[in-house]
């Protein structure tokens, strides 16, 4: 599987890299930052300078051309004010969705957060809700074989690979090693497409816990 990941130089992203890496996939990772090569590769990735933030959609498009999987792990992080949740964890969620259906890429796995709907009183995080809401709706229109994941509380705790998954909102933390197990066994599991799973720590091993499969 060749995989192209956005926001490639982020925690999730990388452990991602190093998952599907030793798995045989080859792992394109988009960053926007030269001095963030050394990371990607150290992850067994292979780093390609991209500032999702300044690149047209056919620059986009072209660098996913020959994809399998996509994955979107870009967010404007900690720190970042109203302006940057929008740029990043909206807009740039939806140029990369677009560039994916453009190259005809038909996996598509969306990283989100827990907490879509809800309002704090919190100006920055309740932009960084509806910036990954906004995503999430855009995403959902398009002709992509797509697979939403929101995780509880991150966490840089080992991975156990015990989660719990929910279509239903759930409450509690993970660690992000153990999101980047999710996301690599979704990537390849059909029948995650067109469903949205809230991630939290739990007591299931990843390859069995998509309620999908579950219910049969």
């Amino acid at each position: 599987m060749r995989l192209v990941i956005a926001g490639g130089h982020g925690k999730i992203a990388l452990l991602t890299t190093g998952l599907a890496a030793r798995r045989g996939d080859q792992v394109v990772s988009l960053v926007r930052n030269p001095s963030h090569f050394e990371d990607v590769r150290a992850a067994g990735g292979e780093p390609v300078l991209c500032d999702l933030e300044a690149t047209t959609p056919d620059e986009l498009t072209a660098l996913l051309a020959g994809a399998d999987a996509a994955l979107f792990a870009a967010g404007a992080g900690p720190g970042s004010g109203v302006a940057r949740k929008d740029t990043v964890d909206r807009d740039a969620a939806r140029l990369f969705a677009a560039a994916a259906t453009g190259a005809g890429v038909d996996r598509f796995v969306q990283i989100s957060t827990s907490g879509i709907g809800r309002v704090t009183g919190d100006e920055v995080f309740d932009a960084y809700l509806r910036a990954k809401g906004a995503a999430e709706d855009d995403l959902r229109a398009r002709p992509l074989a797509w697979t939403i994941l929101r995780p509880g509380r991150l966490t840089d705790d080992p991975g156990t690979g015990l989660v719990e998954l929910s279509g239903q909102p759930l409450r509690g933390s993970v660690p992000r090693a153990d999101v980047a197990a999710v996301v690599v066994e979704s990537l390849r599991r059909p029948d995650t497409a067109g469903h949205v799973y809230e991630v939290v720590s739990g007591s299931t091993p990843v390859a069995d816990a998509f309620p999908s499969t579950r219910s049969r």
